[in-house]
């Protein structure tokens, strides 16, 4: 099968990462099939054994069109991908699904998804009977870190704190290669810590959330109200090349959000003691002008911790599909008795 998605990677998402070493004489055979659910659009991969991609797609999700028509998307994407797998020869061996919101992964459920207006949706449920497959669920996020934790940058490494960085600040706690959801499948939202508490209010309830100042979203909207003249910038990665070029306003408003991610990541090194912090997500294409003032940022705040390597995400906007089909295969091995 052609892979029609290769022309779309992120710099630096190549196929030399894509590797793990591959199973036994005896191992898993076949591929699973990997799909990942954004608020506007639905990616998917099969995937071998040793996380090696055999084919992507993508499809908007149609969330404009309802929660049911996302539904929909989802199901109908996969069957018409596995359809085309079996027609190659394929052997399709689970499905691994991660999804943005909140996700019950015990349970197989999307309690709560505002972008695509999902709630309480028992997705494992309905996909396995839809396709006739074991299915494994898990966040989106989580599943980015996972990949990036067995495949990536933090291949190697037993802690690994996973940070994607794009219209918010996310995060994924990666043990032994293993995501941590924590007792209600909210864990390491870094995003969600209080770092300004006299700060702008934030779509979750609190006041001063890391998002409201270092997500991309905040970025863009902090630095049109500082400039205060039209045109305003559309995006976070506008401010950033303007931040490069000098731009007095931009350069304010970079170094506030890189000391306010700084402050809150931290905490999370204070708590999880990570050996590796993958930095991912849109604006971590912004390398060194992220990654420097974040550095500086740590150690000058740094006490006893010690302070893990900080290094950038390699599978770029690929992470999310390639965890998930990591997931489904956790499934199968787990089925036939294999350790993970």
């Amino acid at each position: 099968m052609t892979d029609p998605d290769r022309s779309t990677r992120q710099a630096g998402a190549t196929d030399a990462v894509l590797t793990l070493p591959g199973p036994m004489p005896d191992g898993p055979v076949g591929v699973t099939l990997g799909l990942d659910i954004g608020g506007t659009g639905l990616k998917s991969a099969l995937v071998a054994p040793d996380g090696t991609v055999r084919y992507e797609s993508r499809c908007p999700t149609r969330a404009q069109d309802g929660p049911d028509a996302v539904l929909r998307t989802v199901l109908d994407h996969a069957a018409e991908t596995l359809a085309k797998a079996r027609a190659e020869g394929e052997d399709v061996r689970a499905v691994g699904i991660a999804s943005c919101g909140l996700v019950d992964e015990d349970a197989g459920t999307v309690v709560f998804s505002a972008s695509i207006q999902w709630r309480d949706l028992p997705l494992r449920r309905l996909a396995s009977e839809h396709l006739g497959l074991p299915v494994a669920l898990g966040h989106d996020v989580r599943s980015g870190g996972l990949a990036e934790a067995r495949l990536g940058a933090g291949r190697g490494h037993r802690v690994v704190l996973f940070v994607p960085v794009g219209t918010g600040v996310g995060g994924a706690l990666l043990l032994d290669g293993k995501p941590f959801p924590g007792s209600h499948w909210r864990s390491a939202e870094v995003g969600h810590v209080v770092t300004r508490p006299d700060g702008d209010p934030c779509p979750c309830g609190q006041r001063g959330c890391l998002d409201t100042i270092a997500g991309g979203v905040a970025v863009a909207r902090r630095y049109n109200e500082r400039r205060g003249t039209p045109p305003p910038v559309s995006g976070a990665e506008e401010v950033a090349k303007r931040a490069a070029a000098g731009d007095p306003a931009a350069v304010r408003v970079w170094e506030e959000a890189a000391d306010a991610m700084a402050q809150t990541l931290l905490t999370a090194v204070t708590l999880f003691d990570p050996a590796v912090l993958v930095l991912g997500g849109g604006l971590s294409q912004a390398g060194e002008q992220l990654r420097a003032p974040l550095r500086r940022g740590l150690e000058r705040r740094a006490a006893f911790q010690a302070l893990p390597d900080l290094v950038f995400a390699r599978l770029g906007e690929r992470a999310g599909r390639i965890g998930a089909g990591l997931l489904a295969w956790d499934l199968v091995r787990a089925s036939e008795g294999v350790r993970t």
